[in-house]
């Protein structure tokens, strides 16, 4: 097998997004008097992310930035928890920077590390170029490129983000290798012609309930991105 560089997913595979969502909401809250529960409002914000990609996907919608729909979700579930009113405009948009805060999983940072010690790591992200380079900078990720749905106005699982991301690379679909903790995503990237890992991450949605086991014969499955690059 010949890979020329590993693409990956970011949100749940390499950070861990519900915990820095919730932190940053828990201290919003606490700094207004609010009693709520940060990590229900973490999990609702995020049940917001699929429909609203889901519109573009469909073509309802022209491409709209990641960093726009957290912001547009934001607002809805705000209105929903009746904490319209709580927030200035201002303090949603420092809010929505929460989706930049997110830290990495413990064997992100040095798995990416030894990936790419071996072969070019860049993101294949839904996240907008800019939300990468923050989480970048705030989690010490080092990425050869931040590739993904910006470059191909479009939203995995389309087909074209993938192939995109690798063509970004000068790579064929089948010389690169989609890292994630989505079966989903997996099955996107490979019915794309890319090749496919899997790494658990069963905390992802709260203690055990994330995805922690491969539901294919991808081409690795692993539990940490070290085991990946060990065996790459």
């Amino acid at each position: 097998m010949t890979i020329g560089a590993a693409l990956f997913d970011v949100f749940g595979t390499v950070v861990d997004w519900r915990s820095g969502v919730a932190a940053v909401m828990a201290e919003a809250f606490a700094a207004k008097g609010i009693a709520h529960d940060a990590e229900a409002f973490a999990d609702e914000w995020r049940g917001e992310y699929q429909p609203a990609m889901g519109r573009i996907r469909d073509g309802a919608r022209g491409y709209v930035p990641l960093d726009d729909l957290h912001l547009e979700n934001l607002e809805i579930v705000l209105a929903r928890r009746g904490l319209g009113a709580a927030f200035s405009a201002d303090e949603k948009a420092v809010l929505n920077k929460a989706w930049e805060k997110l830290p990495p999983w413990p064997d992100s940072v040095s798995g990416i590390e030894a990936i790419r010690r071996k072969m070019p790591a860049a993101t294949c992200s839904n996240g907008s170029i800019s939300l990468m380079v923050g989480l970048a900078r705030f989690g010490g990720l080092t990425w050869d490129a931040i590739l993904g749905a910006e470059i191909a106005k479009g939203y995995k699982p389309d087909p074209k983000v993938y192939r995109m991301s690798a063509g970004a690379l000068r790579l064929e679909p089948g010389d690169a290798l989609m890292v994630a903790s989505h079966n989903a995503d997996l099955a996107a990237a490979r019915e794309a012609g890319l090749r496919t890992a899997f790494v658990s991450r069963p905390d992802e949605k709260g203690k055990g309930l994330g995805e922690s086991r491969p539901e294919s014969d991808w081409d690795f499955a692993v539990e940490s991105l070290e085991e990946l690059a060990a065996r790459l």
